[in-house]
């Protein structure tokens, strides 16, 4: 550590960085040097600092995503030495703090890679496929009601239970950044498993779920693998469970559709 400030201890680091100006111009990466900071620093708060003095310096600030920085919105969508959102067990990279790097470190800094995100800016990537995933299939289109005539239908404890917990998906795109092919089964398998487990999600079911796996091609995502690597960069900690509920649901709906009881889009 450096000489106090303010009562605090500060550190530098080195930052190594992916820059790029636009989607079609080349990359590279660039280093540079994060001082001043302290362990109470959030990650994004160390790249503040190093913006500001790039700013000063007349130089172009580091584009990164950023939004409630409360690890609620998951846009905080940056690989730290190889892992997305840092590494730290469930936590997005704005609740990743300064505390958890030591003096001199060297910390590279690159942008989600997936065919399915293209990179707009350094660190900042286009994530509109996901919202594609949810435009597809996401939904419930049925009547349901007001809160009150939905809370009204009978729900078992650990069906709600298992909902909630896919329900908690918060669609940050790490699932996809981690994954060797680019696949968003985690993040398609939460959204379908979430209406999968409960009666107000099973009229429109196998219409559902084939969407999504439409949909899930035509964005150019890959397919799954079994690595588990999204699960475990997955700040909420969403379960590949979730994965394999998505296939039964599909097997159920290819049968459905043998049997003629729904059309598959795009047939």
């Amino acid at each position: 550590m450096s000489a106090q400030t303010s009562g605090h201890k500060t550190m530098s680091v080195k930052l190594i960085v992916w820059r790029q100006k636009g989607p079609n111009e080349p990359g590279r990466f660039e280093t540079h040097l994060a001082k001043g900071i302290t362990e109470h620093h959030s990650f994004l708060e160390m790249l503040d600092v190093v913006n500001e003095e790039l700013i000063k310096e007349g130089k172009d600030p580091i584009a990164f995503d950023h939004d409630c920085r409360e690890g609620i919105c998951g846009t905080c969508s940056t690989v730290v030495n190889g892992v997305p959102h840092g590494g730290q067990v469930r936590t997005t990279l704005c609740q990743l703090h300064m505390r958890k790097f030591k003096d001199g470190d060297a910390i590279y800094l690159e942008p989600w890679r997936a065919r399915a995100f293209p990179i707009i800016r350094d660190l900042v990537v286009d994530r509109g496929a996901l919202d594609k995933l949810i435009q597809a299939a996401g939904y419930v289109s049925c009547h349901t009601g007001g809160v009150p005539d939905a809370n009204a239908i009978p729900i078992s404890k650990p069906d709600s239970d298992y909902a909630m917990d896919a329900a908690e998906c918060i669609g940050c795109g790490a699932c996809v950044a981690a994954c060797p092919n680019g696949a968003a089964m985690l993040f398609a398998g939460a959204k379908v498993s979430q209406f999968a487990a409960l009666p107000q999600g099973q009229v429109e079911a196998p219409e559902r779920v084939a969407a999504m796996i439409q949909t899930m091609q035509e964005c150019g995502f890959g397919n799954c693998t079994n690595h588990y690597e999204c699960q475990a960069a997955c700040p909420k900690g969403i379960d590949v469970k979730f994965i394999a509920r998505l296939n039964r649901e599909f097997l159920k709906a290819l049968f459905k559709a043998k049997a003629g009881s729904f059309t598959p889009i795009g047939e």
